[in-house]
Formats: C-alpha cells, structure tokens, sequence
C-alpha cells in the first residue's frame, strides 16, 4: 500500500498536513498554515520536490537525534521528520518521502 497525505486542523484554526508511510507512520509532517489552500499547496510542493534528493537537509537535533527537512527550490521548509536514532534509519525516513512523497491521496480531517 503506498503512502498518503492527511490535512487536519490544530485547536488554534490553523491548518498542517502530514504524510504518511503505508503502514500509518508518519513520515514529514508540515508547519502551521492559516488557510487550508496553503496547506493544499504544500502538499503539492512535497509531490513536486520529494523526488529530488538535493532538496533533503541532513540534520542532527541538540539531543544528537538525526532528522530532515525537506526544502522547496526557494529554500522554504516544506516539511520536517520526526527524530531518528541513527543516521541510517533517517536515511530511511528520506527514502520513504520520496517514494510516498508523489501520492495524490489526500485524507481532508477536517470536516
């Protein structure tokens, strides 16, 4: 089973979405946005730019957790993964966002 987005709404109004691996982890989970058609937007930004693995920024948290943003051609942050343990199940983690990442399965929670 292949991946899939989910956009919900935060307790604030404000909107994110995530995307998911087809086991239901989740595996890049967005910022806050005001509008959901940013949200939507950013959704079509990860299946444009998941692909491409210059767009992939290899960090390593304060706790020496390896983790990634995935970046827009304009240096934006699409999205952000969730701490790994080790630098190779981060790497994981990216390969997983570019072979979900092109979905065009969008679950709307948002009622």
């Amino acid at each position: 089973m292949s991946g899939w987005y989910e956009i919900s709404q935060a307790k604030d109004g404000q909107y994110r979405f995530v995307l998911k691996a087809g086991n239901g982890e989740i595996i890049l989970t967005s910022e806050l946005y005001k509008a959901k058609t940013s949200a939507e937007n950013g959704i079509a930004s990860v299946q444009k730019n998941s692909p491409d693995d210059a767009r992939y920024e290899r960090l390593v948290a304060k706790n020496d957790k390896p983790y990634f943003n995935l970046k827009a051609a304009n240096h934006q942050v699409i999205g952000t993964s969730q701490f790994y343990a080790s630098e190779q199940s981060r790497d994981k983690g990216i390969e997983s966002v570019k072979n979900n990442g092109a979905t065009t399965t969008v679950k709307d929670l948002t009622g």
